[in-house]
């Protein structure tokens, strides 16, 4: 029997991702990373207070604004902000929080796991996707 992988079986489950600091920006890295995981088949709900809607969909100012379930949320935002995302998702009840490329918060993270949340840090989504699925 091979070994668990955790952030596989992760995006296997997850259908809903806020991807919190999505850019309406192409050239931004949130832009084309939430992009590829769209054409994957997941839904994406941008979370960013500075936008109305990105790849098609209603932006929302924060994880408490999103009237839907969310099974994990993307984070692009730097390090310092993590606190206040992670107490949102603690409320929300989401399972999942995702922490892209050089976005390491350890006091975050660790107060993320108490409260049950499953924690990916330091991690490109798109890539992690695609040795998984590609």
């Amino acid at each position: 029997m091979k070994n668990a992988d955790p952030i596989h079986e992760l995006l296997a489950r997850v259908q809903r991702i806020a991807v919190v600091g999505l850019s309406d920006n192409p050239m931004r890295p949130s832009h084309g990373v939430s992009a590829y995981m769209q054409a994957q088949g997941y839904k994406i709900i941008p979370v960013n207070p500075h936008i109305t809607e990105a790849l098609g969909e209603k932006a929302y100012a924060s994880l408490l604004d999103v009237p839907e379930k969310i099974d994990l949320a993307d984070v692009f935002r730097r390090p310092e902000f993590m606190g206040e995302i992670v107490e949102q998702a603690i409320q929300l009840k989401i399972p999942a929080i995702w922490l892209q490329e050089d976005v390491v918060n350890e006091r975050a993270a660790a107060r993320a796991r108490e409260a049950g949340i499953f924690v990916v840090m330091d991690l490109c989504i798109l890539k992690e996707h695609r040795a998984r699925f590609g």
